[in-house]
């Protein structure tokens, strides 16, 4: 699927040896929209439906972050919580679908991760990084907080460093703190290392059972089975917060000095 416009797109290819990749861009340092959540989401959807599909690539394009989390354009015109709710629904939606999918997602994370960005990184099954991809958690500062994407990145990098990294919210931590905290399983010198190593990979596992593959996948998932619920009840929670006299001046602020 080509989505491609000026606000951004979302492509994913599925090659004739079943390795389909599923690439995002937004020209503000690949901050998410809504409709790009939700096309990212029924790509990653649609990806883990096609039989065709043995195993995903979810990657950015672009020369600069990874992901920089939602777009502060569209939190500024939220004006009601069901507009708020309907916002952070949609990295609920991304993360669900990474978990749901009966195929391994393999994460390519070229640049620095924030937020929402975070989170994405955190719902793929198998996340490779550049050395230079460090991570933030800013929600905190502008009056939100990481709800919707809590339950994926402690589960991967556990509670004490999750609330490290929540409450030092103006603190970038390094690609390396990353992989020690278990975000990132291998870390690369350049794109080109690790674009080697993704390959190499997904090579193997295109050669393997697929009913193999999906109990594997299913079983990495287990104690999960609530996010379609907690997920959505998180993105309420922050869609009210988001209406706050704070989060709008914050916003505001944060993008007059950008």
């Amino acid at each position: 699927m080509d989505t491609a416009n000026n606000q951004g797109y979302v492509n994913a290819i599925t090659l004739e040896n079943g390795i389909t990749t599923i690439s995002f861009f937004h020209p503000a340092q690949n901050s998410l929209p809504g409709n790009l959540l939700l096309q990212l989401a029924q790509s990653i959807q649609n990806a883990g439906k096609n039989p065709l599909t043995k195993v995903i690539i979810l990657k950015s394009d672009g020369n600069h972050a990874f992901c920089a989390g939602a777009s502060f354009n569209e939190l500024l015109q939220i004006t009601n919580k069901q507009q708020g709710l309907d916002f952070f629904a949609g990295f609920a939606n991304v993360i669900n679908a990474c978990r749901t999918s009966t195929k391994i997602i393999i994460g390519r994370v070229h640049g620095n991760a924030v937020g929402g960005g975070v989170g994405i990184a955190a719902a793929t099954d198998h996340c490779l990084a550049t050395s230079n991809a460090a991570i933030k958690l800013t929600e905190l500062t502008i009056g939100i907080g990481p709800f919707v994407i809590e339950p994926a990145v402690k589960r991967k990098i556990g509670l004490s460093a999750f609330t490290h990294i929540t409450l030092n919210a103006a603190d970038f931590y390094s690609a390396q703190w990353a992989k020690e905290k278990g975000l990132f399983a291998q870390l690369f010198d350049n794109e080109e290392q690790m674009d080697n190593a993704i390959n190499l990979l997904t090579q193997n596992i295109i050669t393997w059972s697929p009913d193999a593959v999906s109990a594997f996948k299913k079983m990495l998932w287990e104690g999960t089975e609530n996010w379609e619920t907690l997920l959505t009840e998180r993105a309420a929670i922050s869609g009210e917060l988001i209406l706050s006299a704070f989060a709008q001046n914050a916003i505001s602020k944060f993008k007059a000095h950008k």
